[in-house]
């Protein structure tokens, strides 16, 4: 665990792959990854080369704090949310989400680095389901989620596609 909020290592592992079109299209906005330098949280993203699978390292700032001194529940939730989702359209399925559940299983000290994981398990149709974990130094279980996501129509995308450009980003940024 690291405890001091200036030195974060969000480096990724052997046959981790950073995904810099993600990393760097993140906006302001996102309450999740929007602050790469922030209080709040600190995402990378990586793809991993053996399976294709979302990992991840995130540092917990003090603008996530819910009990004294750690993580509020909400913004591991959000992390999860996030990461599932971006697990999904990683691999060509354009998702939003429909239902999530988050396990907690230990509290999260602030100024916490931590390693995720999510990946698709299947898909039935328009619905993705997605499974992701988020753990601590040493192997250390924090959370797990569950989600199913569905498929975004042709109409929906287009939509957003209209959004991010009239934002001045690069809709394929996203893709």
């Amino acid at each position: 665990m690291t405890r001091e909020p200036s030195h974060q290592d969000l480096s990724g592992e052997a046959g981790w792959d950073p995904i810099e079109e993600f990393n760097e299209a993140r906006t302001a906005e996102s309450y999740v990854s929007g602050e790469p330098e922030g209080r709040r949280l600190r995402v990378r993203y990586f793809r991993r080369q053996a399976d294709d699978a979302l990992m991840g390292r995130v540092w917990f700032g003090a603008g996530t704090e819910g009990p004294p001194g750690h993580v509020h529940g909400g913004a591991v939730a959000a992390l999860l949310d996030e990461a599932m989702g971006f697990s999904a359209w990683l691999v060509g399925h354009r998702v939003v989400a429909a239902h999530i559940e988050v396990d907690f299983r230990t509290m999260i000290p602030l100024a916490t680095t931590a390693s995720l994981k999510a990946r698709v398990e299947r898909v039935d149709g328009r619905k993705i389901h997605v499974r992701a974990r988020l753990e601590l130094a040493g192997g250390i279980l924090a959370a797990e989620s569950t989600g199913l996501f569905v498929e975004l129509s042709p109409k929906h995308l287009e939509r957003l596609s209209d959004l991010v450009s009239t934002a001045g980003k690069d809709p394929e940024a996203f893709a």
